[in-house]
């Protein structure tokens, strides 16, 4: 089974090209590979008339493989066939440790692409162990050695899991190395051990998928939190000026807009569970929706006085150009709705009128001069 490369550096570093150039190609041939043992496995199940049992795991074996498989191709485009300095290697880095865009049994993503490597590792381990396809033609002290590799990454995986639930990944662990010495030493004493391993492999690869999709989901809880922190504060400083803007235009507009401006701080505090966050979310989401109902209207409350104010200038430029802004009625409905629009608050349909009877008479003066 072909095994993901080791990622060529943290995240923010900047690894050689040499360097990051062998992981691509590394990285290349593990996806390559993977889409094989993939058609291979589901080849098998078809002709073991077991394709009901394994879809849902063969169809997340394929979201990860495509999300992996997607990702690479960015990675190779930022490669750039190695003309890349020291932003674009860190770009490269960027993209392996981010978040893949696919979801991989988890509510929305949130898995790198070392993880999603491994996650599909151990699934493929699952799935050849489920249809019996496992390297029976391996020695046994080859298995084995595998499995307590697998084991010790387990281990400092199971270190990672939060204090409520790592009493029961430690019983966990401890139950799959119980019975991995027991093969062992069965083994040891010249037992065919086949039929132990094989189920023992199975829950070993179910129990690293169980942690790192664990730990994906909790890192989704968590940008979950921050998004919505950042989101209420946001709406806050947006409700303070919202706040000025309608005293603003209610200072200046007649008729203004009477919309009623939401109080951010009455969602209460961010929870801190996924369910209760989706909620809270979906109530921030209507509260942006009010907020920019407002904002649009008193905009445009203001707007438009300001536009008037506009017109108006523009037109008696252009009877200044033509000579003609001495005229008494021209003169007399500039002056008119000049002061109008200067009232606070100033009636905008009377406003607008008044415009507009300057502009009728601006154009019944200028068809008479040009006639």
């Amino acid at each position: 089974m072909s095994t993901a490369p080791t990622p060529p550096g943290p995240l923010g570093s900047a690894p050689a090209p040499a360097v990051l150039q062998a992981y691509l190609q590394d990285l290349d041939a593990w996806v390559r590979d993977r889409r094989a043992e993939l058609a291979e496995l589901d080849a098998a199940a078809i002709a073991a008339q077991r394709g009901a049992d394994v879809a849902s795991d063969m169809a997340l074996a394929l979201s990860l493989w495509k999300a992996v498989a997607d990702r690479w191709q960015l990675m190779w485009a930022t490669w750039d066939g190695g003309r890349v300095g020291e932003p674009e290697r860190q770009r490269i880095t960027a993209l392996v440790w981010g978040r893949l865009d696919s979801t991989v049994g988890t509510s929305g993503g949130g898995t790198s692409l070392p993880e999603a490597c491994r996650l599909s590792d151990a699934l493929v381990g699952q799935l050849k162990a489920a249809l019996a396809l496992a390297p029976g033609a391996e020695a046994t002290a080859g298995r084995v050695r595998d499995l307590r590799a697998q084991l010790e990454r387990l281990r400092d995986q199971v270190g990672l899991e939060p204090a409520v639930a790592r009493d029961r990944a430690v019983d966990r662990l401890a139950g799959l190395m119980a019975r991995l010495d027991d093969v062992t030493e069965r083994a040891r004493r010249g037992a065919d051990v086949g039929g132990l391993l094989g189920p023992l492999e199975q829950d070993a690869a179910t129990f690293e998928r169980d942690l790192i999709v664990g730990n994906a989901r909790r890192r989704e809880a968590r940008g979950l939190l921050e998004d919505a922190r950042e989101r209420v504060a946001d709406l806050e400083h947006r409700e303070t000026a919202l706040r000025t803007l309608a005293d603003r235009c209610v200072r200046a507009v007649d008729p203004a807009p009477r919309l009623a401006v939401p109080d951010v701080s009455a969602l209460g505090p961010v929870p801190n569970t996924p369910e209760r966050i989706q909620a809270y979310v979906a109530r921030l989401g209507r509260v942006e929706q009010a907020l920019a109902l407002a904002e649009e209207r008193y905009a445009a409350a203001l707007a438009e006085l300001s536009g008037l104010v506009d017109l108006l200038d523009v037109l008696a430029a252009k009877a200044a150009a033509h000579g003609l802004a001495d005229q008494p009625d021209l003169l007399a409905s500039e002056q008119r709705a000049r002061e109008v629009l200067a009232r606070e608050p100033a009636p905008v349909p009377v406003g607008r009128s008044l415009v507009g009877t300057y502009q009728t008479w601006l154009d019944q003066l200028l068809s008479k001069e040009s006639a």
